[in-house]
């Protein structure tokens, strides 16, 4: 709380992702490193272990059409979020778990806009080598426990990104919305990055329909595959939320 308040960061755009997304670069050479390891591999049962990994691999190269487009995004707010304090306007700037995948690619969208502050927040876990490069030193931070880190990973959130990922994204997106939902968070914009996937992943509006959740808690999801569209959006909504609290 200390270095968050000394760097003078109370307002963030929060974007949950997959660490295990990559860049279409990054996705080609996986794909011929565990290729080799098939080829190479000594038994039947480092052979099957191989295949796996490389079928996942192919099985999510959709992903990677995301990667550039969540830079983008991450790039135009940190821009906006910016200029703004030359208006005398409180700042926005870009939060991330401060993971590899596509965190990195909003931290690294961020870190594109000189000034802007590129926010990790990361986890000790024993499958990831810390934080991402693209993290701003001062504002680079490593939790122990999943609980303190949501915590400050929310707190502070105005907006909400949401690129495709599986169960810890899919956590972390049910508790943003459970805390707006019983009110121990304010209402801020959603996006779900990935129209297609989010749409068929969860049906949402099964979930409404059969009153499981209420409509509005279906409706304030946005869905678009555009980092115009969502850029667009999150603006409109947090200036909306800004005048609402003036008056």
């Amino acid at each position: 709380m200390q270095r968050l308040a000394k760097h003078g960061v109370e307002n963030t755009v929060l974007f949950f992702a997959s660490a295990r997304s990559k860049s279409h670069k990054q996705h080609d050479a996986a794909v011929e490193k565990a290729t080799a390891e098939v080829a190479a591999a000594s038994d039947s049962q480092a052979k099957l272990k191989a295949e796996t990994a490389l079928e996942r691999l192919q099985k999510g190269r959709w992903v990677c059409d995301y990667y550039e487009k969540v830079q983008e995004l991450a790039r135009l707010i940190a821009e906006w979020g910016l200029a703004r304090t030359k208006e005398g306007k409180p700042e926005y700037s870009i939060n991330t778990g401060g993971g590899p995948g596509m965190m990195c690619a909003a931290n690294a969208g961020a870190a594109q806009v000189e000034g802007a502050k590129s926010i990790g927040m990361g986890i000790s876990l024993p499958f990831e080598k810390g934080l991402n490069p693209c993290v701003t030193p001062e504002l680079a931070f490593e939790f122990h426990y999943f609980f303190t880190r949501k915590f400050f990973m929310v707190e502070s959130a105005k907006a909400l990104v949401v690129a495709p990922g599986g169960l810890g994204t899919c956590d972390e997106l049910f508790e943003v919305m459970t805390l707006m939902q019983t009110g121990k968070h304010g209402d801020m914009p959603i996006v779900l990055f990935g129209k297609e996937y989010w749409k068929n992943v969860i049906n949402w509006q099964y979930m409404a329909d059969h009153g499981t959740i209420s409509q509005a808690d279906a409706d304030r999801l946005f869905f678009t595959d555009s980092e115009q569209e969502a850029f667009a959006y999150i603006k409109a909504e947090v200036e909306k939320n800004e005048a609402a609290v003036q008056k």
